[in-house]
């Protein structure tokens, strides 16, 4: 797509808005909100860590394709294709865009936000501001995981 991006800045606190929607042609964020990070397997993790690896439950940085929609395990969901060898296996790890209820509608910083499997985490309302671009855009969406 050359009207919308999706930047998930891991540098920032889980408790903060990090997954950031630009507007390609108005040079904008046109609105921001939570995200979560894998949880690379343990029961709860704080700070990000990153892994390519099968099963391994963490997030993965790089870039992405927003793919198809699709209802899985974890409902309304958008499959990603990783485009680097950092999130290469992506796809095959099921590592995909969809709500979950553990992830709140506001910054809760300086609490902490639930974890992920490695998937891109996000609360109700904003998956379905975000399905709204998805939906209505004739492209792929980039989505940009970075720290």
């Amino acid at each position: 797509s050359t009207a919308y991006c999706f930047l998930v800045d891991m540098s920032l606190p889980s408790g903060r808005n990090r997954f950031f929607v630009v507007d390609l042609k108005k040079n904008s964020i046109i609105f921001a909100g939570l995200v979560a990070h894998g949880s690379c397997n343990e029961t709860f993790l704080a700070h990000p860590r990153f892994s390519n690896a099968a099963k391994s439950g963490c997030s993965s940085l790089g870039k992405y394709s927003v793919g198809r929609f699709y209802v899985g395990k974890y409902g309304k969901s958008y499959r990603l294709a990783g485009l680097d060898n950092t999130n290469s296996r992506a796809y095959d790890r099921a590592v995909v865009i969809h709500g979950y209820d553990c992830v709140p509608d506001q910054e809760i910083y300086p609490r902490v936000l639930c974890n992920s499997l490695g998937c891109v985490m996000v609360s109700y309302k904003f998956f379905n501001r975000l399905s709204s671009l998805i939906n209505g855009s004739g492209k792929p969406i980039l989505l940009w995981v970075y720290q």
